[in-house]
């Protein structure tokens, strides 16, 4: 048999992925790239000679009067690509390269007709037949003629890769068996004798294993360590006369006081035979300075102006070399050489000029007392009306001004009354208040919102820029560059901003007159059939540094500005948005005209975002699925890997942190990668990241009678974190202080605490802000001794995490091992309960152990009568 050719490379250029079992239907993440056209060196199948059916060779026939009247064959066979991936193991897969125009012609585009919900296509045979006749061997479908006209039935499948699995981003499919199995997928059953997932291995125990003692030489050390007395012992021997043995003692009472030898004193006296030499005597002195006084007294003299000039003493030339070449000079050089550099070294490798006293102070302060530990409340704000009956969600400090921070309010309401208004039109939704410490009755400014606003972060590039996430999983954007200077120039009663009254509606111009804060529409919402299920409960900027594309490539961002977001919902999806306007897809005529009726954008909207408003989709769409099993995750929080932990703060307050006059810059939807130069792909970055979940506890405290409802750590302390409870608690911890209790427990409101948030103003300003369920905001001071770190505390609590993960890992191990000992019981258990119900013993197995009794019983016998020294060999009693 001829041996089938090894698969063709992609078109593309790109490598194909080898995977097993058949091609998957559902479940492809969108955004990947259009199929380029391969290049014109790209292999491609030979195509046989003309007037042969279906591409196959024919053999020419002898002419007439040939000898035998045999066919010759020819001397060159024409050849076939096998384009399937019959390497892969499936036959009836060839994929293909369609360019946009053979997207046109069978209206397959990318993410329009085909897409990662829906990505089939049948497409007649007629039609591909036709296109092959008229395109020739510009078709796309020229490489699979012969696989095409031998196709038995009338429509062929046409698949969309998204994953590029089969090398391009189409495949056909060539049976009529293979395209009903891919569009009636059979429903998998469970083979009989599977071992389930989470099943144990049945584990044997095996006894230890006596063995003989080795010496190792501890005999020795102890010998060693023992005590052993050196000096001779004195012996006393007492005699009485032998007649005195054996006769009874008589007892009568006496006087002691009276009779003298009722009382004996054993007095010390000098012995001399023997004299003690003392060598050792305790005697204590004390210290006494010498003091002396004395006294001077300086004769006043009138003081007067005096000059002086002198010239410096100079070695001539002859003295000079004399002194330079004279071996007392090159000694004292190379005696103080080494000392010198030892000296530079140390400057080099230490600070000299550090102070250990002050470094100590700083040790201690850590371990300060509870009076040290506190936290002050510095501001409260709270409004009467548009707070009332709304909880705060979502805290946010403007990133430049001071003073300033924002809130997201909600409508107070549990999920079964949420599910209930979801469906009715609501005219007033929850706004964004901006707060300034200046004035804390009347909000700064408003941002009005679609949905309620469940999180929302300033952009670090542009603060003006707010991105949001609403309840329905929208995703929102505001420009608030106008009110700026309002902001910056707040005060009491009013803002000190320019004012901006031209062409504005009369509501506003009566909100700029009175009290009521500048209200500020929206610039764009994302369309809400392509945005989240569900709410999206965190937002994050990706850093101005890179940017990503559709395949998740990691590419250096030109612009220097953060423009793209990434976002997180319970519906099991994590998105990531570019608020750049990305290239045009082709529009029918109809929808052009659709678009020109649309009426224009209200006078009072910014028009930074005009080119994503009600039409932004997702660059990425990533859907978190377990590996083990069919479920999906559900994502709550987003941590990127930056830096929260600060060893250094920057005072805001000095001038040279005063905020520049605003550059000019250019919009977002003019930004875009220069065709030119391709961007800079960037290998450094990593685009992996990981799912957390509940695996087991470092730090687990005490059941607490009320229920813990938000978390932040602190940002500058590495063991400090501030932990609310529903009965509007703050629980301090200080894991250099305690770790299985609070340090301490600060009351700042009576109802449910709801969102914290900490920030940092200067080296000696730290804020914590807190919202209750009632919609207060709390802004609190933080201590000293909260705020600042001590020298060796980061490195202390790494140390702490790495030894409570290898106790978590020894746990889980003991866990396990304890489990298969309780296996290991119940089996014995059971084995006993089985003998015991079976009846007795039979004869033959009493008759085996009583014959295996007595040989143990000869075989101690034996044991002792060698020990005795009374058998010596083998003998009777040998086995």
């Amino acid at each position: 048999m001829a041996e089938s050719p090894e698969p063709s490379e992609p078109r593309d250029g790109g490598s194909a992925k080898k995977e097993k079992g058949p091609p998957k239907a559902k479940g492809s993440p969108k955004g990947s790239p259009k199929a380029k056209r391969s290049p014109k060196g790209s292999p491609k199948a030979k195509r046989s000679p003309k007037g042969s059916p279906k591409g196959s060779p024919k053999a020419k026939r002898s002419p007439k009067g040939s000898p035998k009247g045999k066919q010759k064959p020819s001397a060159k066979k024409d050849e076939e690509l096998d384009l399937s991936m019959a390497s892969m193991g499936h036959p009836e897969i060839f994929p293909l390269v369609l360019t946009e125009k053979t997207q046109e012609i069978f209206s397959c585009f990318v993410d329009v007709d085909v897409t990662a919900e829906n990505p089939y296509k049948l497409v007649k045979k007629e039609d591909i037949i036709q296109d092959m006749k008229t395109r020739a061997a510009i078709s796309d479908f020229h490489p699979i003629k012969k696989i095409i006209l031998d196709y038995p039935g009338e429509e062929l499948l046409i698949v969309f890769d998204r994953e590029l699995k089969y090398g391009q981003i189409f495949y056909l499919v060539a049976t009529e068996e293979a395209k009903e199995s891919i569009l009636n997928p059979p429903e998998p059953e469970e083979e009989e004798g599977e071992v389930k997932e989470g099943s144990q291995e049945e584990y044997v125990y095996k006894p230890p294993v006596r063995k003989p003692w080795v010496s190792l030489g501890s005999e020795k050390e102890i010998e060693e360590e023992s005590v052993k007395e050196s000096s001779t012992k004195i012996k006393y021997m007492i005699s009485r006369p032998h007649k005195e043995f054996g006769i009874r003692i008589k007892f009568y009472n006496r006087n002691a006081s009276t009779d003298k030898h009722g009382y004996v004193e054993c007095t010390s006296y000098q012995d001399k035979n023997f004299t003690i030499r003392q060598l050792e005597k305790n005697i204590g002195i004390q210290v006494v300075p010498k003091e002396k006084v004395t006294g001077t007294q300086t004769k006043w003299t009138y003081p007067k102006n005096a000059t002086t000039q002198y010239y410096p003493r100079e070695f001539s030339d002859e003295e000079k070399e004399e002194y330079l070449s004279s071996d007392e000079l090159k000694n004292f050089m190379v005696s103080v050489a080494l000392r010198v550099e030892i000296a530079l070294q140390q400057n080099e490798i230490m600070n000299a000029f550090f102070d250990d006293w002050k470094a100590l102070a700083e040790d201690e302060s850590g371990f300060a007392g509870k009076s040290d530990v506190f936290l002050k409340e510095y501001q409260s704000f709270t409004d009467l009306h548009y707070l009332k009956d709304r909880t705060v969600s979502c805290i946010c400090w403007h990133p430049t001004i001071y003073g300033i921070v924002a809130v997201a309010v909600t409508e107070r309401l549990t999920y079964e009354e949420r599910v209930q208004q979801s469906g009715k039109l609501l005219l007033w939704k929850a706004p964004i208040l901006f707060w300034s410490f200046a004035d804390p009755i009347h909000p700064q400014l408003m941002l009005e919102c679609p949905e309620d606003i469940y999180c929302f972060q300033f952009s670090p590039s542009d603060p003006n820029i707010i991105a949001g996430g609403c309840m329905n999983g929208q995703v929102v954007l505001w420009d608030i560059s106008e009110y700026e200077e309002r902001l910056q120039n707040a005060k009491t009663g009013g803002g000190g901003g320019k004012s901006t009254t031209v062409n504005m509606p009369s509501f506003m111009l009566e909100q700029q007159v009175g009290k009521e804060p500048h209200l500020v529409r929206y610039c764009a919402v994302s369309c809400i059939e392509y945005s989240h299920k569900a709410v999206i409960t965190d937002i994050h900027w990706l850093p101005d540094t890179f940017e990503l594309n559709r395949m998740g490539t990691v590419f250096e961002n030109r612009a220097g500005i953060c423009a793209q977001l990434v976002t997180c919902s319970p519906d099991c999806t994590i998105y990531f948005w570019d608020l750049r306007s990305q290239k045009p897809a082709i529009q029918a005529s109809s929808e052009k005209k659709k678009e020109e009726k649309i009426i224009g954008v209200p006078p009072d909207v910014p028009t930074t975002f005009k080119h994503l408003d009600l039409s932004w989709r997702p660059l990425i769409k990533v859907n978190l699925s377990k590996s083990n099993t069919s479920g999906e995750f559900s994502p709550t929080k987003i941590s990127l890997r930056e830096e929260y932990y600060h060893t250094k703060f920057q005072d805001k307050t000095q001038p040279q942190f005063k905020a520049e006059a605003p550059i000019e810059k250019m919009p977002y939807s003019q930004i875009r990668n220069p065709s030119t130069k391709p961007p800079k792909l960037l290998e450094n970055i990593t685009t992996n990241f990981f799912v957390g979940t509940e695996s087991g506890p470092l730090l687990q405290s005490s059941c607490a009678a009320k229920r813990y409802t938000v978390g932040h750590w602190s940002l500058s302390r590495a063991g400090v974190f501030f932990i609310g409870r529903e009965d509007g608690n703050i629980d301090i911890w200080d894991l250099l202080e305690k770790t299985h209790e609070a340090s301490q427990t600060q009351n700042v409101c009576i109802s449910m605490i709801t969102c914290i948030r900490p920030w940092i103003y200067s080296s000696k300003q730290h804020f914590l802000a807190v919202s209750d369920d009632f919609g207060t905001l709390h802004i609190l001071e933080i201590s000293w001794t909260l705020s600042h770190p001590s020298s060796n505390e980061r490195s202390s609590v790494l140390h702490y995490f790495e030894r409570e993960v290898k106790h978590l890992e020894f746990f889980d191990q003991r866990q396990e091992f304890r489990a298969q000992e309780r296996i290991v019981l119940e089996q014995e258990k059971l084995m006993k309960k089985t003998k015991l119900i079976g009846g007795q013993r039979s004869r033959e197995l009493m008759e085996e152990q009583t014959n295996q009794d007595y040989a143990d019983f000869l075989e101690l016998e034996k044991t002792i009568l060698i020990r005795l020294g009374l058998l010596k060999g083998h003998d009777k009693f040998s086995t």
